[in-house]
């Protein structure tokens, strides 16, 4: 796994030696990036269930101010780290060693809202994880021009609304698929 584009471009990656984890793939990363485009630059982005940091790190190679990555996970954690240190990153990345359940009821440590939110969740929790950025107290996560993009498996059918944001369109990669929701005030892709 490497970075794809920007300051970091063409930099390894640690990856894990463990099944339990799995990176988003350097195709759907690329194709991530390809969808939001211009937004990224200088956004503010929040990284749910951020693994081994490759979306984050590559948000920031790509002109993303700064990014916030949650992860509970101590593999993972140890991996991400590295590839902090690897990539050179600071300040500009904020790690909650936290699971995104905890992170998500304590709007407190949240710092947002942010332009940009991305999940990753197991393949089993992409509904929950869903039904938990809906939560009432989540409207402050996110604000009225924000995208969302929730990565799963692409058998599993997300809803059409979560939190203060609609479904626009899903993108299918294989076995993957990427839901792009935003406001409705929100340029559409």
């Amino acid at each position: 796994m490497r970075v794809i584009a920007g300051t970091n471009r063409g930099r390894r990656l640690y990856t894990p030696r463990e099944h339990h984890l799995r990176p988003t793939s350097d195709r759907v990363r690329e194709a991530l990036f390809s969808i939001l485009g211009n937004r990224l630059t200088k956004s503010r982005m929040l990284d749910l269930y951020a693994g081994t940091g490759a979306v984050g790190i590559e948000a920031l190679s790509r002109g993303a101010a700064h990014v916030t990555a949650v992860e509970s996970d101590k593999e993972a954690l140890k991996l991400l780290r590295l590839n902090m240190q690897v990539c050179r990153i600071g300040d500009e990345l904020s790690l909650r060693v936290q699971t995104v359940h905890q992170f998500l009821s304590d709007p407190d440590q949240w710092h947002g809202p942010y332009d940009l939110v991305f999940a990753d969740p197991p393949y089993s929790d992409a509904e929950e994880c869903a039904s938990l950025i809906s939560k009432p107290q989540s409207v402050e996560l996110l604000h009225a021009d924000s995208w969302l993009v929730i990565e799963h498996a692409a058998r599993t059918t997300l809803p059409l609304s979560v939190g203060r944001t609609q479904f626009l369109r899903r993108y299918r990669y294989g076995d993957t698929a990427l839901s792009l929701y935003t406001s409705l005030t929100a340029e559409c892709p």
